[in-house]
């Protein structure tokens, strides 16, 4: 019989399905998932290019529409976090550990490995990566998480409802949503988190054992960051019991502080003068290409390269947006719709493009202005590539540590902030969900990104990432006219009385 235990018996028996045939034949979980990989990506990479620049489209009519003057909650409530507060749980969610692996990796990749109509190594080369990797890293992700965030703000905060994806769907859906329908879209919604997690809780656990190694004797090899996530798993379960506002809010601020501290001081140490030049070249460039690169799939030159890129970052942000997108609707209330839109577009989206600016455009002079060659080993192994960036510069010890601090912190917010909303996801959307299913996918999530990693390592997290997010882009698609409608609505029955 179906009921409010249907969502969270069908996405932990698929889950531990999943995780069963990793660990029994992972060589198996690897073929199939390369295979279907191979015909996603070949059949709907238009598709996800479409779907993310609507995404962008649709945030800002809305901001910029009457609707944008609505407040998430009461028409006179506060917001509960302080900007500083906001933007810093916004940023650690939306962003964290991805940041930090690709910051440098990145950039340098795409100046060894450029599309085929480029010339590899060149200062056309780096220009190409460095916008690229603003465009990847820019405002579509946020537009992306605030369909999901700001869809399920506005039926929790201003039409009571619970705070599910399936909520959002009353407009289209009405009463069926507490059917068979309403839980397909919350079971599709849990476990695109699942594998989005999985995905960078991965990254993450390479980069920290990377970074170990660069300190300590200890090797780079498979049971090394297997050790490293089962140790970080215990870590962020402690956290999750001690509930949002003084576990979740509190690493927030600290991953945030200790970030802005980082590139603050590579910015010192590094190149000042050419990281501004870049940062505000390529500030330059974004504007100017946003929207033939937001529809450019590149069908006769270059597509395998939009395909290896691109589209597994737009998948990555869709297969996270779920995750995202409750965890920014619940610190988001007593905003307006404007203020939120425009917030959560523009400060995550410029601290992003300064982070890249600091430790990209650093790699890049160390190529181009000082002939030491460093994209090659970088990209040989891009999990140690911010390590070998810091070889290179004054404080390199420091550095990693300071990383390493970031990397764990970032590592159990992201992780403890999922156990929380794959908890209540399941729990009818219950704000306080039961501590045994917190910890139950705190450590399902962590043994998902433990196989992924051992049938196929990086390459297996990002085919994941893509499979997981392919029927869920059709539900924010549907999601986005539902939101309307009900704007819409409410717009009208406000102006006859």
């Amino acid at each position: 019989m179906l009921n409010k235990h249907t969502v969270f018996t069908v996405s932990l028996t698929v889950t531990l399905i999943f995780v069963g045939a990793g660990i029994v034949a992972p060589g198996v979980l690897d073929d199939l998932s390369s295979r279907l990989h191979e015909r996603v990506i070949s059949s709907f990479g238009w598709f996800y290019m479409l779907s993310a620049f609507f995404f962008l489209l649709f945030s800002l009519y809305i901001a910029f529409s009457p609707y944008g003057r609505l407040r998430l909650g009461g028409e006179n409530e506060k917001p509960q976090y302080s900007y500083f507060g906001w933007f810093s749980m916004l940023f650690a969610a939306g962003m964290g550990i991805g940041l930090i692996f690709w910051g440098t990796a990145e950039p340098l990749s795409h100046y060894l490995e450029p599309p085929a109509y480029i010339s590899a190594g060149s200062g056309e080369a780096a220009g190409f990566a460095m916008a690229y990797s603003f465009f990847h890293w820019g405002v579509h992700p946020w537009a992306i998480y605030i369909v999901i965030s700001l869809s399920i703000a506005y039926f929790s905060f201003r039409r009571s409802m619970p705070p599910l994806i399936s909520s959002c769907f009353y407009p289209l859906l009405g009463s069926r949503i507490y059917g068979p329908l309403g839980y397909l879209i919350d079971i599709f919604a849990v476990l695109a988190t699942i594998f989005g997690i999985a995905t960078s809780l991965g990254l993450g656990a390479m980069q920290i054992t990377g970074g170990l190694a660069e300190v300590l004797p200890v090797g780079t090899g498979t049971s090394v960051t297997l050790t490293v996530i089962a140790i970080i798993t215990a870590l962020y379960m402690i956290s999750s019991m001690t509930g949002l506002d003084k576990g979740i809010q509190v690493l927030s601020r600290t991953n945030i502080m200790v970030a802005l501290i980082l590139m603050a001081a590579m910015l010192i140490l590094g190149p000042t003068t050419y990281i501004l030049n870049v940062f505000t070249t390529t500030i330059g460039e974004y504007l100017a290409t946003l929207v033939p690169r937001s529809l450019n799939v590149n069908p006769f030159e270059g597509h395998e390269w939009i395909q290896s890129w691109t589209l597994f970052y737009w998948a990555w942000w869709i297969s996270w947006s779920p995750f995202v997108g409750l965890f920014v609707a619940s610190i988001s209330r007593g905003r307006t719709i404007r203020e939120f839109i425009l917030g959560a577009l523009a400060v995550p989206a410029l601290l992003t493009f300064l982070w890249f600016a600091v430790f990209g455009g650093s790699g890049l002079y160390l190529e181009l202005e000082k002939g030491i060659s460093i994209a090659e080993s970088a990209t040989a192994d891009v999990s140690t590539a911010l390590f070998q960036l810091y070889s290179h510069y004054p404080g390199a010890i420091p550095l990693t540590a300071i990383t390493l601090l970031l990397l764990t912190v970032f590592f159990i917010t992201s992780a403890d902030s999922a156990t929380y909303v794959l908890a209540m996801m399941t729990s009818g959307g219950d704000l306080s969900p039961p501590m045994k299913k917190r910890i139950c996918w705190g450590l399902l999530q962590s043994g998902a990104a433990a196989v992924l990693l051992l049938s196929g390592g990086l390459e297996a997290l990002q085919r994941m990432a893509i499979l997981a997010a392919l029927p869920f882009t059709i539900i924010m698609l549907l999601m986005s006219r539902s939101l309307l409608n009900a704007m819409r609505y409410e717009k009208k029955y406000e102006d006859t009385g």
